[in-house]
Order: structure tokens, then C-alpha cells, then sequence
């Protein structure tokens, strides 16, 4: 059957930490045969989601090495799979498909993937964010950075808690157009926040991703990116690990595939934050800037006095605190028995991930 392929794919997808579950109307398949042509889903179909070299896939899978390494190359400049140029040294890796695959489809997008993506989104939403720890964003449901500037001396804010920590561990950077605010332009409910807010960061030197993602820009660039999403009411967020982060996007209400869940379906365990504000009655003076303009999470709400923050729906961003004319907002570091650690990195993240999908 010409669909077969592509099942085989969505399995293998699905067997990763971050799912991609099936549905009765086949979305799953729709949205993979605009990614992946058949040769390319079989391919795909044998690979593994640890790195290796052509040859070691030649020799693993019984494939002609003729030819192998360019066809890889050209899927992984696609965002159909991971490829990384170690100096020379060519390795690859299936990607899940968020965060991955469908994030790396921003140049090949139409007005069809959109409409399926926006109708999918609702069959994975609770798989992708019911599983521990969060993914991101969520892309992987993600962790929020709090605005480094409102973290108190004495709280002694972690090195993953702080957005410079991960910008000056970074090797390169790179800056590309908002995947959601272009999906949401291209359905006619453009964004009108800044669109190049997504960064990816490069951890290990002399280690290239192939994939030709967005513009090369400096550390000191990187660090403006972050300066101009945070006056724009957008919230950092990064993968729910501690070390060796390799993005950070900048997200609105509106449009993120990880926000917009907490806002329409009401998703509001989806980001992993150690953090959240509280309103100090007493010094609001009711102007409505954090409800108006920077909650992205519909986290205030309005109260018969004033304005009161809902702990359970704040993901402790920081945005309403740097906003506000009379300091009356400020993030608290909570209980340390309501603190869920990230797992230590992307291997660890995964191992959780599986061992709680598993036993469910």
C-alpha cells in the first residue's frame, strides 16, 4: 500500500520520548508525506536516534554506501532528519517530530501543512504535554528563563535558570524567523510582535549543524535578540534540560505551539518554571500594563480592587515584573518541594520521558 511508508515513519516517531500519536482521519500521514518522499521515509526508517556515519549505516542496515552520505546530507538540509559536520566527519540521526522536524520545515511551509499542523496539534497536545518532564516549548514542553535582571542576589538563581549562562556557553549562533508566527501569518492571524526571534546555539566547537537554518550572528547579536523579544513581551524559553542547550525561542500567547495549549485548551502544566509573581495590592495602581501587555499565559486576572496573579497558570517569566511603573510585582522562587530539577541533558531528558510513557 503506498500509505505503508509513511506508517512506518509515524511508528517510529511515535516511539520517541516526545510521541507523535496516530488519528482516525490520518493527519499524522498527511502532514509526513509533505516532509518525506517514500525513498526519503524509508531511509529515514533506518536510522537510529544516536549518531552515526554513512558507513556505519552502510554497514548496519545493508545499504549501497554509493551515494548514501549525499542523500543524508540533502535530507538533513531539508529538516527531514539530524545532521551534524563534525570537520568533515558527517553524522545523522532521526529527529522527533517536535521539537525537530516540524520546526525545521519553516522554508518549505504552505497554507496546507499549516491547516493540518493547526488540526493535528490538538491530537498531540495531550500526549506531548502530559508526559514528564515537560518537553518544551516547547518546543520539548519547555522551561521559562526568568528575566535575569529580577532574580534577586540572595536567591541565588541555578546556571540554567539564567539566559546569559546559556548564550556565553555558546560556540555560534544563529537567529531565524518564528515558525508558529509564520504558520499563524500564513492562516490570516498574523503576529505583530517581532517575527526573527528564534535562536539557535551551537554548544560544542567546531560542530555544524547542516541543516542551512536562518543567519549566522554574534554572541553580542544573540544577546540583542534576547533584549528586543523581552521589550516586546516574548518569553524565553529553552529545552527542559540543564546543560547543553542548543536554542532559545521567544514566545507569544498568540501563536506558540507551547503557549497558545495553555491559553485554548487549557493546558497549564506546560512549562517547567521554579518561579512565579505575586502582586503587592498596595502598590498596583491598576494601570493593567501586566494583564494587557505582557501576561502571555492569562496568568493575572482582575480582581474588585486591583489585579491578582493566578500561581498555577504563572510560568515566572518576569515579563509583567520589568513592566510595571510602580515595582509592584515581583517573582518568588518556590517551595523547594514544588520544584521539579531538569533532568541533567537531552540523554537523561529522553531516558525520563520513556520509562513514563512506558508505564503508561
Amino acid at each position: 500500500m503506498p500509505d505503508e511508508i509513511y506508517r512506518r515513519v509515524a511508528k517510529v516517531l511515535d516511539a520517541l520520548p516526545n510521541g507523535f500519536p496516530s488519528t482516525p482521519d490520518g493527519l499524522e500521514i498527511k502532514l509526513l508525506k509533505k516532509v518525506f518522499t517514500p525513498d526519503e521515509a524509508e531511509l529515514f526508517c533506518d536510522l537510529k536516534p544516536s549518531l552515526e556515519t554513512a558507513e556505519q549505516i552502510a554497514e548496519r542496515t545493508g545499504r549501497p554506501l554509493d551515494g548514501l552520505e549525499a542523500k543524508l546530507t540533502s535530507m538533513a538540509k531539508r529538516g527531514e532528519l539530524l545532521g551534524i559536520d563534525f570537520g568533515g566527519t558527517k553524522l545523522f540521526a532521526i529527529l522527533p517530530w517536535v521539537v525537530g522536524i516540524y520546526e525545521y520545515q519553516i522554508a518549505r511551509m504552505d497554507r496546507e501543512f499549516c491547516e493540518l499542523t493547526e488540526e493535528y496539534m490538538r491530537h498531540l497536545a495531550p500526549q506531548l504535554f502530559g508526559t514528564q518532564p515537560q518537553i518544551m516549548q516547547t518546543l520539548p514542553i519547555q522551561r521559562t528563563l526568568p528575566i535575569q535582571t529580577e532574580i534577586l542576589a540572595t536567591q541565588q538563581a541555578l546556571p540554567y535558570q539564567q539566559v546569559s549562562a546559556i548564550i556565553e556557553n555558546g560556540k555560534s549562533f544563529r537567529v531565524n524567523e518564528c515558525i508558529c508566527k509564520k504558520e499563524r501569518g500564513i492562516l490570516a492571524a498574523p503576529c505583530k510582535k517581532p517575527h526573527e526571534v528564534c535562536l539557535a546555539i551551537g554548544p560544542v566547537e567546531g560542530a555544524e549543524f547542516i541543516l542551512d537554518w536562518g543567519r549566522e550572528i554574534s554572541k553580542q547579536q544573540a544577546y540583542e535578540v534576547l533584549r528586543k523579544a523581552e521589550e516586546a513581551g516574548l518569553v524565553h524559553l529553552t529545552s527542559n534540560v540543564e546543560s547543553a542547550h542548543t536554542f532559545i525561542c521567544n514566545c507569544c500567547g498568540c501563536c506558540c505551539g507551547v503557549l497558545r495549549p495553555m491559553n485554548e485548551l487549557n493546558e497549564t502544566s506546560v512549562v517547567n518554571s521554579h518561579y512565579y509573581a505575586e502582586i503587592e495590592e498596595d502598590k498596583c495602581n491598576g494601570c493593567g500594563i501586566c494583564i494587557d501587555d505582557r501576561c502571555q499565559v492569562r496568568a493575572i486576572e482582575e480582581t474588585e480592587i486591583k489585579y491578582r496573579c493566578v500561581k498555577e497558570r504563572c510560568i515566572g517569566c518576569g515579563l509583567c515584573v520589568t513592566a510595571c511603573p510602580t515595582d509592584a510585582i515581583k517573582l518568588v522562587h518556590k517551595p523547594q518541594q514544588e520544584i521539579m530539577r531538569p533532568p541533567i541533558d537531552m540523554n537523561a531528558w529522553n531516558d525520563a520521558r520513556a520509562r513514563q510513557r512506558s508505564a503508561g
